[in-house]
């Protein structure tokens, strides 16, 4: 990844704790700063600074960073002092090895002579923590009043430990180094300065351990130690999974994709407090729980990895809302948008600790225990979440706007997201011409979930709840919302359904990839099925890459904007399955292959999202410059390109 000053950042990754760093280990990010550098827990930055001297100097880069994200290994990189040059090699070489554990960063690094007399090794680490919020460091310009915090900074036998405290928040960051260091200094700025000298003797070798550990949590013993244990977990996750061998780049996508997943996943709380890890959304910026993004993970993974599944449906059951609470966008049965952890989330001055600004994670939740359910043959967790679906229904049939508008309908939040379907940046969903629908917003895509859910959900009340009168009665919502779709969301003179109907029930016509994913769900008839999958492969809708967004050609239509013609693979992924489900192998395929194509000139990985240039025009995908680095959709997208394709 790199910065928004362009400056290359490697990105260690473990559950809920990332860190970015520089091509030579360290951290430069000043307080109050914007940058991505640091050492990041649950929304909060706890290392800001991280910075080496040698001999009073920053050392030079002899090896860059390097970083094995594909087992996540250990980071490593080669230093040498500043100074010398061919004809005076330098005195010494300085190794540094780093990871990162659940809430802790460890380094070991190795101080190596290569001169044949004895000498000493000035060394000084520079370190800090700013706890500063990830919505601090957003790129909207926003300030957040903190009346109350305390920081403090206290010297320890071996390291400093470093406080912030805002009335009922408190967050710790302790530094520790093993041999202990010989002073901690005060620089004038708040950081403190670890200091070492170190005797070498000819040829000799030192070797120094530092622990980083937010909020009091467990202590890695080494790099070493972390990266085994990591790759365990890896290696565990992806264990059992038949890859196709008749098609080596998917399954090198595959198994990428099984990587990545495995550690992206966070801790979360079932109903009764149990412990589950669900698939976070996204690094850096979206290292949380976002309901969409869980479920449609673990619908990707269901047939290779049901546990992700069995992990999201109760954790998604535990968040659900239970009252009205307007902030929040919270109705009852409702289900969770997105969950912070951070202060500002806690003091509530951004909504997300729990927000529910979200119209498809309801019927999607529904959609993935019908799934489960069917796929795995157990019946304990559909039975055990019978009140959290029927909750969910009820939502979506009272607040959700199937009775009373006869879709699924959300109105902007203004103080959260004007838009609450996937494409949720501003003014996605629009016309042709680019102009914003206005007013309460009926998306097609949604529409389409909603009929998946009324269908599995009939099937569970009749098979597992043994409830026939239920289950006709969404039986019979579900043919209601198929007739009215075809009848209002056709747009006869294109062939093609619109994006959305506004506030009057006028239809938003912008020709957009939301179309694919109602095959996804079955909601069109055979004939109108097989006409719109064939139209998404036209040269205006498929990049070569994968299906744009919007369709170029249209006013709407930017190949830079997020959501406006865009590439996205979790996006192609459910047109993928889609298409499948329609019989239109070959087009299933085409899309496969762009994307499998894209995951190999990205070095394997499907990012987030592409930019929608043509790919005859580059050799290669453009990337979009904001996306997540790692993304679980896009992880878990070859998954479902297996499974509409297989190899």
């Amino acid at each position: 990844m790199t910065d928004e000053h362009g400056h290359a950042r490697q990105l260690l990754v473990r559950g809920a704790t990332f860190a970015a760093m520089d091509a030579g280990g360290a951290l430069t990010a000043v307080r109050g700063g914007s940058s991505m550098d640091g050492l990041f827990v649950r929304d909060a930055r706890h290392l800001c600074r991280w910075q080496l001297t040698a001999d009073g100097a920053a050392p030079d880069v002899l090896s860059r960073m390097t970083y094995d994200d594909a087992t996540g290994g250990a980071a490593r990189c080669v230093l040498v002092p500043r100074g010398g040059g061919r004809q005076e090699p330098a005195a010494y070489t300085l190794f540094r090895e780093q990871a990162v554990g659940e809430g802790s960063f460890v380094e070991l690094l190795r101080v190596v002579s290569n001169r044949p007399e004895p000498m000493t090794v000035r060394l000084a680490l520079t370190v800090d923590a700013d706890f500063a919020d990830q919505f601090e460091l957003r790129a909207d310009h926003r300030t957040y009043v903190k009346t109350g915090a305390v920081r403090t900074r206290d010297v320890l036998d071996d390291g400093v430990e470093f406080t912030y405290t805002r009335g009922d928040w408190r967050s710790s960051t302790t530094v520790t180094s093993e041999p202990a260091p010989d002073a901690v200094e005060e620089t004038g700025t708040g950081a403190r300065r670890l200091v070492w000298a170190l005797d070498l003797d000819p040829l000799d070798s030192a070797e120094l351990t530092l622990r980083v550990v937010a909020n009091g949590g467990r202590a890695p013993l080494s790099p070493a130690s972390v990266a085994a244990e990591l790759a365990d977990t890896v290696r565990d996750f992806a264990a059992g999974v038949e890859l196709p061998g008749a098609w080596p780049e998917l399954a090198a996508a595959c198994s990428r994709g099984l990587a990545d997943l495995a550690v992206l996943r966070v801790p979360a709380a079932g109903p009764d407090g149990e412990r589950q890890l669900v698939p976070a959304a996204g690094v850096p910026w979206f290292l949380t729980l976002l309901g969409r993004d869980a479920l449609l993970t673990s619908l990707f993974a269901l047939p290779y990895r049901p546990e992700l599944a069995a992990a999201t449906l109760p954790v998604l059951a535990a968040t659900q809302a239970t009252e009205r609470i307007d902030g929040a966008v919270a109705q009852p049965g409702k289900i969770v948008h997105e969950v912070r952890h951070g202060e500002l989330a806690h003091f509530g001055q951004v909504p997300y600790g729990r927000y529910y600004g979200s119209v498809d994670a309801t019927p999607l939740f529904l959609v993935l225990l019908g799934a489960y359910t069917e796929q795995t043959a157990d019946l304990r967790l559909a039975r055990r979440l019978e009140p959290a679906a029927r909750a969910a229904v009820g939502w979506m049939l009272d607040h959700g706007g199937l009775t009373s508008r006869g879709y699924l309908v959300y109105r902007a939040d203004q103080g959260g997201l004007a838009n609450q379907n996937w494409k949720d940046s501003p003014g996605a969903i629009c016309c042709a011409d680019g102009s914003r629908a206005t007013g309460p917003v009926m998306a097609a895509g949604a529409q389409g979930y909603a009929y998946d859910a009324l269908r599995r959900t009939a099937a569970l009340a009749r098979t597992v709840w043994d409830d026939v009168v239920y289950a006709e009665l969404l039986e019979q919502a579900a043919a209601d919302l198929r007739d009215r779709f075809l009848r209002d969301f056709w747009m006869a003179e294109h062939g093609f359904p619109a994006l959305a109907l506004d506030g009057d029930g006028r239809q938003v016509d912008a020709l957009a990839s939301d179309a694919g994913h109602l095959l996804w769900s079955g909601l069109l008839d055979k004939e109108y099925g097989e006409a719109v999958g064939r139209r998404l492969l036209e040269p205006d809708f498929f990049s070569g890459w994968g299906v744009r967004t919007v369709a170029s050609g249209q006013a709407a239509y930017h190949p830079l904007s997020y959501h406006r013609g865009s590439v996205w693979p979790h996006d192609n992924a459910l047109i993928a399955l889609g298409l499948a489900r329609y019989g239109l192998h070959d087009e299933a395929r085409a899309v496969a292959q762009g994307l499998v194509s894209a995951a190999g000139a990205c070095g394997g990985r499907l990012p987030e999202v592409l930019a929608g240039y043509e790919r005859e025009a580059y050799p290669a995908p453009v990337p979009y410059p904001y996306a997540c680095v790692r993304e679980s959709r896009s992880a878990a997208a070859p998954l479902a390109l297996l499974s509409a394709v297989g190899g």
